[in-house]
């Protein structure tokens, strides 16, 4: 099968998709979840709430940031290829989708589906520009952008990924093309050429730690001028913006309180072992408050870790939820496939499964758009983690249960099925409205009103065991 093919085969599939999100999903006796927002571009440019710890618009309303990574996306598909992923992604859920200017594989030395390459002699002080539309590599990274905002997406936008400044993960040591000088000039130049889109959210780095003066002093220029690009001058105010680090890894590790960091950041690894409450929780209690997310977590289909093992949809679904429930201020999911654009055309990377097409019908990326449904349908931008509702020993991070407390609900997330005690009290009627949500199928089970007095004990359906996860949703009538 051929990527047009399927493209066409999945046309079924995006209509029945698009239905599902319009879909209520609660029984009859339990509130319905709400359709997806719509990516509203008219409310204005999103910022940081009023409490620093999510994303909204400039008038308030709130944006759950739910992104897929695509780092390939720009160099490696077709125009057609480009906007069947976006349409799929948009009527999943999705909210942003992230990738790369400058691609890992092959982004400098060979031309991109189009036939372009985006420098000259590898210098980033030198972009290939060539008049008129649709004639260069910078149209074609336009045309990416233009196209998501037709969708009702944002890009997360990064201008090169790490290698072409560290050639390592993780020890920093300069050995690449940029400087911080020519990183300031590129960033000017990204900066100013993309700067009428109102659809990016600018990611610094690219999978590389920053852990010497040399790597952050290129990386801080680079931030800079794309700044100066986008707004004419160095003021913040006018990008948002955050760092990708490599994982486990955190940007806060390397910059925490810089002027142009809007979000902490961090990569929490991509098998079965990525207990991403951890890391969230870290980046949660800093000061100063900021958003934080996950921008890469277990990635469906990728052997990692020592020792390696394969996570599975299961376990891209857990990562979702402990985050948000963590605090994050949204999600990142990824696919092993569907981040290097896997297909038979190119070379694979670590053994992936099916091909990029094929797996975006995966069952975790459609349970993603479960997620953000579910936090859209109580007043999100209220809620932060309090783990003193957890009255049940936790003494294993795989089956760690993370409890979320808003305006008038709390929720409460087990990645197995565990049975749980909480310390009732926390909200202020005398009886609560009480389900399990499950989140593999976006289904809701009510159950008896719960006293709000002591501490009451709970069995989700099922046995207790791995992938058996669910939600359980008190409150307020």
């Amino acid at each position: 099968m051929n990527a047009i093919n399927g493209s066409a085969r999945r046309t079924a599939t995006l209509a029945l998709m698009i239905i599902a999100l319009l879909a209520p999903t609660f029984a009859t006796a339990a509130p319905a979840l709400n359709a997806a927002r719509p990516v509203d571009f008219t409310r204005g440019p999103l910022r940081t709430s009023d409490n620093h710890r999510f994303l909204v618009y400039a008038d308030g309303t709130p944006f759950f940031y739910l992104a897929d990574t695509a780092w390939q996306l720009i160099h490696d598909l077709t125009r057609d290829e480009i906007q069947t992923y976006m349409a799929d992604r948009a009527a999943k859920g999705f909210t942003v989708v992230q990738t790369v200017v400058l691609a890992e594989l092959n982004g400098l030395d060979k031309p991109n589906a189009r036939g372009h390459l985006p420098l000259q002699n590898n210098d980033p002080a030198k972009p290939v520009t060539k008049d008129g539309p649709d004639n260069d590599y910078w149209d074609d990274v336009e045309f990416v952008l233009r196209h998501a905002r037709t969708a009702g997406l944002y890009v997360g936008l990064l201008p090169t990924w790490g290698r072409y400044v560290t050639a390592n993960w993780q020890n920093g040591l300069v050995d690449g093309i940029f400087t911080p000088k020519n990183a300031r000039t590129y960033g000017e130049f990204v900066g100013r050429r993309f700067a009428e889109h109102d659809n990016i959210i600018w990611i610094i780095g690219g999978d590389r730690a920053a852990p010497t003066d040399a790597s952050r002093a290129i990386w801080r220029a680079l931030a800079e001028g794309v700044t100066v690009g986008t707004a004419g001058k160095l003021d913040y105010t006018k990008t948002l913006m955050t760092y990708h680090t490599s994982g486990p890894g955190a940007s806060w590790w390397f910059f925490n309180d810089e002027p142009w960091m809007d979000l902490r950041a961090a990569q929490s690894g991509h098998g079965q072992n990525s207990f991403n409450w951890q890391i969230i929780k870290q980046g949660y209690s800093l000061q100063p408050v900021k958003p934080v997310l996950d921008l890469e977590t277990a990635y469906p289909g990728f052997r990692h870790g020592m020792p390696p093992t394969i996570a599975t949809d299961d376990h891209a679904r857990r990562g979702a939820y402990w985050s948000v429930f963590a605090g994050a201020c949204g999600h990142t999911y990824g696919h092993h496939s569907i981040w290097q654009m896997h297909d038979p055309r190119r070379r694979a990377i670590a053994n992936p499964g099916p091909y990029w097409y094929d797996a975006l019908d995966a069952p975790s990326a459609v349970q993603m758009g479960h997620l953000r449904r579910l936090m859209e349908s109580r007043p999100f931008t209220t809620a932060a983690p309090d783990q003193s509702l957890i009255r049940t020993e936790q003494s294993a991070p795989h089956d760690y249960i993370q409890a979320l407390r808003g305006e008038r609900f709390i929720m409460v997330y087990t990645p197995t099925g565990k049975t749980f005690q909480l310390q009732m009290g926390k909200l202020k009627t005398a009886t609560l409205n009480a389900a399990w949500f499950n989140p593999r199928t976006a289904q809701t089970e009510p159950l008896p009103p719960v006293q709000n007095t002591g501490i009451k004990e709970f069995d989700p359906p099922g046995p207790e065991q791995h992938a058996n996860d669910y939600v359980l949703i008190l409150e307020e009538p």
